[in-house]
């Protein structure tokens, strides 16, 4: 590739920033379509070598998909509602308790002054917004008709993610195709190695990731549910959203679910039970889903999937959250490839084989005498 070809694409890198930073407010619906056309690829195509058309495994696929989606909203929403409210009406009371009965026992125990910490104006000021509304669904629908404008965007946005996804999925082997006939031929080989190995990353980290992070949160309700916690659903779900980082999920998970035993129960039965359940979670994931759903292909480090939803969320908001993870795929990928070839350039040098380093040694000893 030449200078000048190199300035062109490097133009065309900064168009492309450009453009994202400044058609924000309108990327997501695209995003997101464009996310589940690639999730659904491998599933159309599956229906494809059974004899389906590429259009009649798209409605199947699409008519499955949105049967679960229905099914589970219409059964979670008024649980997970009813959870969020049970939540905003016990905040005060748990921090009451941590401040009079915990930090106390913190400060007998370890002699640490915690009566610094001025709980009770925390508690005056959630006492104050959460009681601002009676209910999620009514704070959510007052704060979407604030504006009409907003309402209408949110429902266009509702509508066109459907049917991006849609017309996406179904000529997504035709968009992929012409864009690798838009590369140059002698570089299309390299390129599309390159491509194939983003993909192998990229769908072992969304589809494997993804799949894990939603077992895992069924694993952890049913798990709380038997132990009688009543914010089960809610922790579940916080423990396996945070579960797109390995062991993150966990960790939040465990954490939560023991302070609102303490609180709900206070005997070490259940606190020993929420740990049962989460050990056995972390058990199954080890040893069945991440091998299962994910293998050893996902290659991005926990660090590298922090910094990039990170950096991303800070540089261009949710349509940057939506990017962080494909674009991180592609960067460590790249970083791999250049890696191999510096340690295969002159720069690095050669190692030295075994017979080498005895000569070397053999005459060191030589000049030493």
């Amino acid at each position: 590739m030449t200078s000048d070809y190199r300035w062109y694409w490097a133009a065309g890198f900064v168009l492309l920033m450009t453009l994202v930073y400044f058609l924000q407010p309108i990327l997501s619906p695209f995003l997101i379509g464009m996310l589940l056309a690639y999730l659904g690829d491998p599933l159309v195509d599956r229906l494809e070598t059974h004899g389906l058309s590429r259009t009649l495994g798209v409605v199947v696929v699409f008519a499955v998909a949105s049967s679960i989606l229905v099914i589970a909203l219409i059964i979670l929403i008024p649980m997970l509602g009813h959870q969020i409210e049970t939540l905003r009406e016990n905040v005060p009371a748990m921090i009451d308790w941590f401040h009079n009965r915990a930090l106390p026992w913190v400060e007998a125990k370890l002699g640490i002054a915690v009566s610094e910490f001025r709980l009770d104006a925390v508690r005056e000021g959630l006492k104050e917004h959460l009681g601002q509304t009676t209910s999620v669904v009514a704070a959510v629908i007052a704060k979407a008709t604030k504006s009409t404008m907003a309402l209408m965007t949110l429902a266009a946005n509702l509508v066109m993610i459907p049917v991006v996804s849609f017309y996406l999925l179904r000529d997504w082997d035709l968009i992929v195709a012409r864009c690798r006939d838009m590369i140059p031929r002698h570089h299309e080989p390299l390129v599309a190695k390159l491509m194939h190995d983003c993909d192998e990353v990229l769908g072992a980290f969304i589809r494997g990731q993804l799949l894990v992070m939603g077992c895992l949160g069924v694993i952890y309700w049913l798990g709380l549910w038997m132990v009688g916690l009543e914010l089960a659903l809610l922790i579940g779900l916080l423990a396996g959203l945070a579960s797109i980082v390995p062991y993150l999920g966990f960790f939040v998970g465990i954490v939560a679910a023991l302070l609102a035993a303490v609180f709900q129960f206070g005997d070490l039965f259940h606190l020993i039970a929420v740990v049962a359940v989460f050990s056995v979670g972390q058990m199954i994931e080890g040893m069945v889903l991440t091998p299962l759903l994910v293998g050893d292909r996902i290659g991005l480090h926990p660090v590298a999937v922090i910094f990039a939803i990170l950096a991303g969320g800070q540089l261009f908001g949710f349509v940057g959250i939506l990017l962080a993870l494909p674009l991180a795929a592609v960067i460590m990928v790249l970083l791999r490839y250049f890696y191999q070839r510096y340690r295969e350039s002159a720069a690095y040098g050669k190692p030295l084989v075994a017979a080498d380093v005895n000569d070397a040694v053999e005459s060191s000893e030589v000049e030493e005498k």
